[in-house]
């Protein structure tokens, strides 16, 4: 990374801000007039082809301002933004919003969702809490129709599975609520392993639904096991970034694409510490779908109960100070929201 003198730092930081607010290049004469720099046009041209030259700016037409390049938003986010807060009646507007909807997760999900659209006037994305070691807390078998049962498993930190059954033969509802009573004996607690190892004392009913369970549980494992909650599609497909329609579909096939979504939380979120919010700029060199795209990221939760990964996805031209301050917030929040379900679960 180049060392900057300061004045190259304020003009890039100029740049930046001014080039997310009109989408247009900058030149060094808009510089002095709008900033009030008591800086010459001519000092800010040779500092601004030196910041060329270093590969933070580059000049879309011969005649045209500068617009920054990946590496200089780069930049920009770790070395001249610094930290960023929403405003404090910003804070209690969305704190108020989550908590009159109580402690129920899928609401939580979509307003989660729906905020972080709004604040970061961005598409956004949210997965549901998951147990990163699965533990049994309880289960239900529910009699619908015929062969056809309900099979509602809840695991520790809060999560909830459910699942329809088709058993060879039609069972009774008393004899579904006896094998779930004493399932629920055996398995409190318990990982899949564990459950496992208690099939050879169990009946065959038993036997079946502790083999569906386990399944339950180890997709519950993975990165991705429930629902995907998105929102705010239109902000991004708004942007003149995306207009053309190649560009805004490889935009949204990694929201869309639960394989690529995979692959980058994998890779990237969920490697880093709860709290913590990364920034990908143009995919990194690793994920070509992003090339014109940033996606600001964090992982929420309590590590040992349940994590889940929110963030919002733009064009690299992002307000990224808002991006930032929101992904953080709502992910704190989210955190506090898992920490109080496993409270109540106990």
């Amino acid at each position: 990374m180049s060392n900057l003198t300061e004045r190259q730092k304020l003009i890039l930081a100029l740049v930046v801000r001014d080039h997310i607010d009109t989408t247009q290049p900058v030149g060094s004469a808009r510089l002095v007039k709008y900033y009030n720099l008591d800086i010459s046009s001519a000092t800010i041209r040779n500092d601004m082809m030196a910041l060329t030259e270093m590969g933070y700016l580059r000049q879309p037409h011969t005649s045209a301002g500068r617009v920054p390049t990946e590496e200089g938003y780069r930049y920009f986010v770790r070395q001249l933004m610094g930290q960023t807060e929403l405003p404090i009646e910003t804070r209690q507007t969305i704190a108020h919003q989550f908590y009159q909807i109580g402690h129920n997760v899928d609401r939580w999900m979509r307003l989660a969702a729906s905020v972080l659209a709004h604040h970061a006037q961005a598409a956004s994305l949210v997965t549901a809490p998951h147990s990163e070691q699965a533990r049994f807390k309880h289960l239900e078998l529910i009699n619908t129709r015929g062969r056809h049962v309900l099979m509602v498993l809840v695991m520790e930190g809060g999560e909830i599975r459910q699942q329809m059954l088709s058993l060879a033969e039609p069972v009774s509802q008393e004899r579904l609520s006896a094998a779930a009573d004493q399932l629920n004996r055996l398995c409190d607690g318990l990982d899949p392993d564990g459950i496992l190892s208690l099939k050879s004392q169990l009946e065959e009913l038993e036997q079946d639904v502790l083999k569906l369970v386990v399944e339950d549980m180890r997709r519950s494992q993975q990165i991705l096991a429930g629902e995907v909650y998105r929102d705010g599609l239109a902000n991004v497909l708004s942007e003149p970034e995306f207009a053309d329609v190649e560009t805004a579909r490889k935009a949204l096939r990694i929201l869309e694409e639960r394989s690529l979504l995979e692959d980058l939380l994998a890779r990237t979120v969920m490697t880093s510490t709860v709290g913590g919010v990364q920034v990908l700029i143009g995919g990194e060199g690793t994920w070509e779908e992003l090339r014109d795209c940033s996606f600001v990221l964090a992982r929420y939760g309590a590590p040992g109960l349940a994590t889940g990964t929110l963030g919002v996805l733009g064009p690299i031209r992002m307000a990224y100070g808002q991006s930032i301050s929101t992904v953080r917030y709502v992910a704190g929040l989210l955190s506090d929201l898992v920490v109080d379900l496993h409270a109540d679960a106990q």
